[in-house]
């Protein structure tokens, strides 16, 4: 028995590129967001599972003016969210918080937690 297809979904990026090939400004839309129109991007990171070839495809872009800081950022926030993806997924609890103490020990390596931040 198949899965019957009772709604289809389409999520677009926009990417404007310089001379160099370079992202200059990255947009993107969804037809399930709570938006209307184009959202502006500074970076995508992407990862599709090719279930046939067994290994996963990655797209990562950022533009040209997203700065370090903010990097140390989007991977910091990417790695936690990462970690509750593969809890949900897996049902692993104990892989998934090994996930979170080295996102934590990340965290404190990028300098993204806040003053009041405890260990």
């Amino acid at each position: 028995m198949t899965d019957e297809i009772v709604k289809s979904s389409n999520i677009t990026f926009t990417v404007n590129l310089d001379k160099e090939n370079l992202p200059v400004n990255i947009q993107w839309q969804a037809d399930d967001a709570d938006f209307e129109g184009k959202q502006e991007a500074k970076a995508v990171i992407l990862s599709i599972w090719d279930g046939l070839q067994q290994n996963a495809l990655r797209i990562d872009l950022w533009t040209k003016d997203m700065n370090v800081e903010e990097m140390n950022h989007l991977l910091f926030q990417t790695f936690a969210t990462l970690a509750d993806t593969f809890e949900r997924a897996t049902d692993n609890k104990e892989v998934a918080e090994e996930i979170r103490d080295f996102v934590h020990v990340l965290g404190h390596k990028l300098n993204v937690f806040g003053p009041d931040h405890k260990h």
